[in-house]
C-alpha cells in the first residue's frame, strides 16, 4: 500500500521514475514524499540518483528519460545525463522518433543547449551528424521515402531552432556563421557538408545523363516532359548509371547509407527512360534541398536569403525546373524557398502560371492554411471576446475599429460577427457583413475609390486625402479583402486591372491607363505608333498633373523638364507617364491597402495568380449566358454570322468550361463581368460597345489577340474547328499575353 501511494505521488508530478532502490524501500518512499513536496521533480531525481537509484525501464520498456522527454522536462533530463552521460546520445537519437512530440523534444534540447557553449556546440554537432546519416539514407533508393523524409526534416528543424537560440551569452545573435568565418558555431555545419556534396553530385549527374540522352529536344525540361510510350519500361524500375572504368550494378541503392553517385556503376541500357531517373529521385532530392535551404536560412539574418543557396539554385536551375515541371506541388511540399524568395520565384513563375487555375487555387489555400486543422477553420468554438460587435448604422467605422483591435491570428482561424442589438450569428451574418462592407468601401462619402471610365470598376482616389482618416481606411479595406480571400468569402466589388496588378506586384503598362482615361491611353498609343521626330511636339520628361488640388509640373525623372522626348526614348516616356498616373499619384493609398491585405495574405502566395484570376478569387465566377452573348455580337473585317469559322467559334464557346468562358470574356473586354442587362450593355473605352469578332488572315500557330478598348476579338481564319479551339485555349491560358490597343 505504501509503495502504491508513493507511485501515485510521483505520477502526479508527471515523472514516473521506475528506479529500483538498493536500500530499504519504505524509508526511500517516505523520503521521496517529503522531497517531492519541497523540491519538485528535478531535485527528486537528483536525490534518488544520489542515493544510488538504478536507471531501469518499466515492464513496458518505458524509461525515465522517455517520460521526461514526453513532458518536455529539460531540467530533469539534465540531471539524468549528469549521472548517466550515455543518455545524451539517447536524446539525440530520439529526434528520429516520430512518435515523440517535436515541441517537447525541442524544449529539452533548448534547455540543454543553454547550459554552456560547449554543450550547445556538442548538441548541434550531434544533430548535424544524425541529419547527415538520415539524408544519405533518404538518397538511397532502397529506403522508405516517407519515413526518411519526415525524419530528416524533423531533425533539421530542431537543429536550426537550437542554432538560432544559442546559450545565454553576450555573443548570442551576433556570430551566426553566415559571414564565412571559421568560428566554432559555423563548424557545427561541417558534418552536413557531406550531405550537401552528395546532393550536388546527384543533381549534376542527373543533368549530365539527361543531356546525354536527349534526341529531338533542346533542353532538359522538354526531355522530362516527353510522354512515355506503351513499350517503354515501367516507371517503377530503377535505372543504373554508367561510371567509366567500373563494373555494373542493378540499382541505385547504397548499402552503406551514403549515396555517392560517382560510386554508382553499370552501363545504362539504351531503352532506359530518363523520366524514370526523375521519378525515382525527384522527391528525395527535393526533400534534401529543403533541408539545405533550412540550414542556409538559419545562418542568415531574418528576411535575407543565403547567397550560397541562391548560387546553388542558379547552378542547378534546369534540373530544378524539371522537378517543378513534372510536379509543381513540389513547391509547396519542399521548395518553400520559392515562396519566400521573390528573386528565385521569378525564375520558376512561368512554370507555375502554366498550371491550371483550379490547381493553383488548391495549392494557395493548402499553403495559406498550413498548420491549421479543419476544426480550427470550421468548428472553432467562439469566445465572446472574439466576436466582432458592429453597429449597423455606422458599419464601416465600427467595423474598422473592431478589426484593428482584433487578434490577427484568431481572425485567420475564424470570424464571428454580431450586429449591435441583434442576436443573429453564424456564416450568414458573416456573408452579410462582407457584402455590406463591399458597398461601403466604394461609398463616395469616404472618397477612397473613384469609378473608372467603364462605370463598373474602381480605382484608388488620388484626392482621398480630403478624408483625414483615408490611409487608415485604406488599410482597413485591405484587411477586409484579405480576410474575405482567406475565408473564401466573395466581395461585391470590382477594381481596375491596374489596381489588381498593384496588389500582385505586377508593373502597370500604358494599356492600363485606358480604364481611367481612354483618350489619354490612345494618345500614348499614338506616340508609340508614330514618328514624332519632326512633329514639333516638344514633349519633355515632365508633365502637368493635379497635386493636392492644384496643377503642377512634375518631372518624370531627375532633370526631366530639360530632357526632350525622342524616337529613341519615347517608350521610356510612355512607361514613366503611366507609372505617374497609375502608381505614383496613389502610392500612399496603395501602400496602406497592401499593409492591411498582407496581414492575412502573404505576397509570395498571391503572386501565383494574374490580375484576372485575382478578380475571380475575390469576386467569384459570373454566370455567362452564351445565347445572349451570340445575340449581341458584331462581326467585321470580312466575317459574317454564318461563316464556318464564326460557327466553329461559338461551338467551341459552348463546349468549354464556365471558367474558360470567363477567361475569354476577360481576354477580349478586360473584365470578367457581364453588366446588368446582359451583353447589350457592355461598355468600351468610349461608351456602349458590343462584343466584336474581326477576321485576321491565318498563318500556322497564330494565336487570337484582342483590343480591349473596343471589345474586339481578332480571330484568325482557322482551317478547322480543332485548330481554332487549340489556339484559343492556348491564348486564354497565357494570361494577359496577346493584348493590343485599338
Amino acid at each position: 500500500m505504501e509503495e502504491q501511494s508513493c507511485f501515485m505521488i510521483l505520477c502526479s508530478m508527471s515523472v514516473t521514475w521506475m528506479l529500483k532502490m538498493q536500500w530499504d524501500r519504505q524509508h526511500c518512499m517516505l523520503h521521496a514524499r517529503m522531497v517531492i513536496r519541497h523540491h519538485g521533480q528535478r531535485d527528486t531525481a537528483q536525490i534518488l540518483l544520489l542515493r544510488g537509484a538504478k536507471y531501469l525501464p518499466d515492464k513496458n520498456g518505458v524509461t525515465p528519460l522517455d517520460l521526461c522527454v514526453q513532458g518536455g522536462y529539460g531540467e530533469t533530463c539534465e540531471v539524468l545525463i549528469q549521472y548517466h552521460p550515455r543518455l545524451f546520445q539517447t536524446i539525440i537519437q530520439m529526434t528520429q522518433n516520430e512518435d515523440l512530440r517535436e515541441n517537447m523534444l525541442r524544449q529539452v534540447l533548448e534547455h540543454l543547449s543553454q547550459q554552456s557553449e560547449s554543450q550547445y556546440l556538442k548538441i548541434l554537432t550531434s544533430l548535424a551528424e544524425v541529419a547527415t546519416t538520415n539524408g544519405h539514407k533518404l538518397l538511397s533508393l532502397s529506403s522508405n521515402y516517407e519515413a526518411q523524409m519526415k525524419s530528416l526534416l524533423r531533425i533539421v528543424r530542431m537543429f536550426c531552432h537550437v542554432f538560432r537560440i544559442g546559450p545565454s551569452s553576450p555573443n548570442n545573435g551576433i556570430d551566426m556563421g553566415y559571414n564565412g568565418n571559421k568560428t566554432p558555431r559555423s563548424q557545427v555545419f561541417k558534418p552536413l557538408e557531406l550531405l550537401w556534396h552528395s546532393l550536388d553530385e546527384w543533381l549534376v549527374l542527373i543533368a549530365t545523363e539527361l543531356m546525354k540522352n536527349k534526341k529531338d529536344s533542346t533542353n532538359i525540361t522538354s526531355i522530362l516532359l516527353k510522354q512515355k510510350g506503351p513499350d517503354q519500361q515501367d516507371a517503377t524500375s530503377i535505372p543504373s548509371f554508367a561510371s567509366p572504368g567500373t563494373g555494373s550494378r542493378e540499382n541505385l541503392s547504397i548499402d552503406t547509407g551514403e549515396s555517392k553517385p560517382d560510386d554508382i556503376a553499370g552501363k545504362q541500357e539504351a531503352s532506359a527512360d530518363c523520366q524514370d531517373v526523375i521519378s525515382m529521385t525527384a522527391n528525395r532530392l527535393s526533400a534534401v534541398i529543403q533541408a539545405f535551404y533550412m540550414c542556409c536560412s538559419c545562418q542568415m539574418p531574418p528576411g535575407m536569403t543565403s547567397p550560397r543557396f541562391i548560387e546553388f539554385v542558379c547552378k542547378h536551375d534546369e534540373v530544378l525546373k524539371c522537378f517543378v515541371n513534372r510536379n509543381p506541388k513540389i513547391i509547396f511540399d519542399h521548395f518553400h524557398f520559392l515562396l519566400e524568395c521573390p528573386e528565385l520565384m521569378s525564375r520558376f513563375m512561368h512554370i507555375i502560371k502554366a498550371q491550371p487555375f483550379k490547381d493553383r487555387c488548391e495549392w494557395f489555400y493548402e499553403h495559406l492554411h498550413s498548420g491549421q486543422s479543419d476544426s480550427d477553420m470550421v468548428h472553432r468554438p467562439v469566445n465572446e471576446n472574439d466576436i466582432l460587435l458592429v453597429h449597423r448604422d455606422s458599419i464601416f467605422r465600427s467595423s474598422c475599429e473592431v478589426v484593428s483591435k482584433a487578434n490577427c491570428a484568431k481572425l485567420k482561424q475564424g470570424i464571428a460577427v454580431r450586429f449591435h442589438g441583434e442576436e443573429g450569428m453564424g456564416q450568414g451574418v458573416v456573408r452579410e457583413w462582407f457584402d455590406i462592407l463591399s458597398n461601403e468601401i466604394i461609398n463616395p462619402d469616404y472618397a477612397l475609390f473613384t469609378q473608372s471610365a467603364d462605370g463598373t470598376t474602381f480605382q484608388p482616389n488620388s484626392n482621398s486625402y480630403v478624408n483625414p482618416d483615408h490611409l487608415n481606411y485604406f488599410r482597413f479595406a485591405g484587411q477586409i479583402l484579405g480576410l474575405a480571400l482567406n475565408h473564401r468569402q466573395l466581395v461585391n466589388i470590382y477594381f481596375t486591372r491596374s489596381f489588381y496588378k498593384h496588389i500582385l506586384g505586377i508593373p502597370v503598362n500604358y494599356q492600363d491607363v485606358a480604364s481611367i482615361d481612354p483618350e489619354y491611353a490612345k494618345n500614348l498609343q499614338w506616340i508609340l505608333d508614330n514618328d514624332i521626330s519632326d512633329l514639333g511636339l516638344e514633349l519633355t520628361f515632365s508633365v502637368e498633373t493635379d497635386v493636392f488640388g492644384a496643377m503642377e509640373e512634375v518631372p518624370l525623372k531627375p532633370g526631366g523638364a530639360s530632357i526632350l522626348v525622342t524616337q529613341d526614348n519615347r517608350a521610356e516616356y510612355v512607361q514613366l507617364v503611366t507609372e505617374l498616373r497609375m502608381t505614383r499619384a496613389i502610392q500612399p493609398q496603395i501602400n496602406a491597402f497592401l499593409q492591411g491585405f498582407h496581414m492575412f495574405i502573404p505576397p509570395s502566395l498571391i503572386q501565383l495568380f494574374d490580375e484576372y484570376e485575382l478578380e475571380l478569387l475575390l469576386s467569384g465566377m459570373p454566370e455567362i449566358d452564351v445565347s445572349d452573348w451570340i445575340k449581341n455580337t458584331e462581326y467585321t473585317s470580312g466575317y459574317e454570322r454564318d461563316d464556318p469559322v464564326v460557327q466553329w467559334f461559338w461551338e467551341v464557346v459552348e463546349s468549354i468550361t464556365q471558367e474558360e468562358r470567363v477567361l475569354l470574356l476577360q481576354f477580349v473586354t478586360g473584365s470578367s463581368r457581364v453588366p446588368h442587362g446582359g451583353f447589350a450593355n457592355i461598355m468600351g473605352g468610349s461608351g456602349l460597345q458590343n462584343f466584336t469578332i474581326a477576321a485576321v488572315p491565318y498563318t500556322p500557330n497564330l494565336l487570337p489577340t484582342s483590343s480591349t478598348c473596343i471589345n474586339m476579338l481578332k480571330l484568325p481564319e482557322y482551317p478547322s474547328k480543332e485548330i481554332l479551339k487549340d489556339r484559343l485555349l492556348v491564348a486564354l491560358h497565357c494570361g494577359s499575353y496577346g493584348y493590343t490597343m485599338a
